[in-house]
């Protein structure tokens, strides 16, 4: 996908800080040191000038100074500009490094503030820096994400966490529940709806019109014919072969193991795993600095890196900016993609479509 910006607007990115003492302004200033980013998208900030006044400090081999335009408001925002609302008390304190009661406090009032005016109108795209999720629990946040926290905020019966890198996009079935409680999680039902769910996403939101998505089993060996397990069986194979029915093209259930092992994720378009580590940990080792976790079955579109808040290198100039660039772009090429999905749609966009059909293929369990 390009970084384009569709009918010539200016996108409004709005970024929220996260966890003030990890390393999300650190990847937020970097990722937006160079001038030259600014000419593509105008940044909102949500957090504090005195946090990012602090990191910017201690930030080495910066081109130019940084002066951020302080704002009460997106709609104050200026092009061109890195833009800071101010939603922070000026008295906020910072310890890198550190989990504290302030910081997650600062983490949700930044993400809060951000909500209420992607709500609004006021930005058009939404990218979330790391916070702490035990500190936040701590706090009284209520959820284990922001995934949660936006599937409950934006009133929608479900969501779907991608990761998305150029070369993979991986979906889970389950996501932030411990995994003794996966077993029980999955249903015929729930892989049917996210397998729905995260080829709607493809074609909407990444511009591909006919997406190959791999299942992947749940045990070992995918059951090794039902000595391990027997979940592939009685509950991933029904579910592809209806989901088939309903004309996804979806394959599988696939062993993971062999899967990743040999490759074979490149010829899907994505990927949809029972749980949050089967898909997640494969993801990371093959595509960390270049990750994007995306949240498909939102009305807006929100991004943010793949990796925590790194504490043990927070205020020592280590973060990588990467995955932070990565997120801000891919939220502003899904942003692009709806528009001209949805102009498309509405018979705005005068493309003609080839006559072709594709049959999709029943499912089977591949060891």
């Amino acid at each position: 996908m390009g970084y384009t910006m569709a009918n010539d607007k200016k996108i409004i990115v709005g970024i929220t800080q996260g966890d003030g003492n990890g390393i999300g302004y650190e990847v937020i200033i970097k990722a937006l040191a160079d001038e030259r980013i600014l000419e593509m998208f105008t940044p909102v900030i949500y957090g504090s000038s005195k946090i990012f006044g602090f990191y910017k400090k201690l930030i080495h081999n910066l081109d130019k100074p940084l002066s951020p335009n302080v704002i009460n408001s997106a709609s104050e925002a200026r092009p061109r500009r890195i833009n800071i609302v101010n939603c922070l008390p000026d008295n906020v304190y910072v310890e890198p490094g550190q989990s504290t009661p302030e910081s997650a406090k600062s983490a949700m009032i930044a993400l809060e503030a951000a909500v209420r005016d992607i709500k609004a109108g006021a930005i058009d795209v939404l990218v979330t820096a790391p916070f702490n999720k035990r500190a936040m629990a701590n706090e009284g946040f209520g959820f284990t994400g922001h995934t949660e926290y936006l599937e409950k905020e934006f009133g929608v019966d479900q969501v779907c966490m991608i990761m998305v890198s150029p070369s993979l996009k991986v979906g889970v079935v389950t996501g932030h529940i411990p995994l003794k409680e996966v077993p029980t999680s999955i249903s015929k039902d729930k892989i049917v709806s996210k397998l729905k769910l995260l080829n709607a996403s493809m074609v909407r939101d990444f511009g591909i019109a006919t997406p190959k998505i791999a299942v992947l089993g749940l045990n070992p060996h995918c059951g090794d014919g039902g000595l391990l397990g027997e979940e592939e069986k009685n509950i991933i194979l029904p579910a592809v072969q209806e989901a088939v029915a309903d004309g996804i093209m979806a394959f599988g259930p696939y062993s993971p193991d062999g899967f990743f092992g040999l490759g074979n994720y490149a010829k899907f378009d994505a990927v949809l795993a029972m749980y949050h580590d089967q898909g997640l940990i494969p993801f990371k080792a093959l595509a960390f600095s270049e990750g994007v976790n995306f949240t498909a079955g939102l009305p807006i579109v929100r991004t943010s890196p793949d990796h925590g808040t790194a504490y043990e290198m927070a205020g020592r100039d280590e973060a990588d900016p990467r995955s932070m660039m990565a997120s801000i772009f891919t939220a502003m090429d899904v942003f692009n993609a709806r528009q001209r999905h949805d102009d498309l749609e509405d018979g705005k966009l005068n493309v003609k479509l080839p006559d072709t059909e594709i049959k999709p293929r029943g499912g089977k369990i591949i060891e």
